[in-house]
């Protein structure tokens, strides 16, 4: 058991979501860095933050998974005495023109992106502590409406349901329930297949003229889930630059 706060960031052996756990160890909280496959791209993570004087574990779960969640969160709950934030990072990105989609690319994009927070949300509503807090993520492009992004824009406008009404539901406990929709960011999940002309494209339509980085993305989690976001509930938060 601890008194230190735990914050379980999913997906977070790479990109944003290694950034993120990076930043909340850097902010005092004991950090839980789930992954799926990669683990030794979680264990980099790992020596980086304890490297640095600070704490964190892996926990691997395939978040599709709904008894390799509930496992997850157990075991958390049972080792350190509760969780006090969620951040929800953890998800594909597939992308067709809607005509071409096949059925398990569909699937897929269900199961890790809707099913996958599905799973963890429902965990985190009866685990979490009293004044906790929950960051989901969603993406800028259920703004955008681009080309191909079709069933994936529909899997992240569906996080952004599920975060407005679990922050009602969750009304009495203290707890935040926030979303947050990047625009294009220096990931490599965002990079993979895309040509340079394609990336140049994108950068120029962001007032800013430049992609995000997963630091930006990291410093608006560790404010939404701070004492400075107390205030900051049921609310999706548009981090991109101004591109919509």
């Amino acid at each position: 058991m601890t008194d230190q706060k735990v914050a379980l960031v999913t997906g977070a052996s790479r990109g944003i979501g290694a950034a993120i756990a990076k930043r909340l160890s850097q902010d005092g909280y004991r950090v839980i860095v789930n992954y799926a496959g990669r683990a030794d791209a979680a264990a980099e993570v790992i020596e980086e933050i304890n490297g640095l004087g600070h704490q964190a574990v892996s926990f691997q779960a395939d978040i599709s998974d709904p008894q390799a969640v509930k496992d997850m969160f157990n075991d958390i709950y049972t080792t350190y005495g509760g969780i006090d934030v969620l951040v929800n990072n953890a998800g594909i990105m597939k992308l067709n023109p809607l005509a071409e989609v096949s059925d398990q690319e569909f699937d897929a994009l269900i199961q890790v992106n809707l099913k996958g927070s599905f799973n963890t949300l429902r965990e985190a509503a009866n685990l979490l502590r009293d004044g906790g807090s929950i960051v989901n993520f969603s993406s800028s492009v259920v703004g955008l409406k681009l080309e191909n992004y079709s069933i994936y824009a529909a899997t992240k406008a569906a996080i952004e349901t599920l975060t407005t009404i679990l922050a009602k539901e969750l009304q009495g406990r203290n707890i935040n329930v926030n979303a947050i929709a990047p625009g294009p960011t220096a990931t490599d999940m965002f990079l993979d297949g895309k040509s340079d002309a394609l990336i140049e494209k994108m950068t120029q339509m962001i007032p800013l003229k430049r992609l995000g980085t997963p630091e930006d993305i990291a410093n608006i989690v560790s404010v939404l889930v701070g004492a400075d976001g107390a205030w900051i509930n049921g609310q999706i938060i548009r981090a991109n630059g101004g591109i919509v």
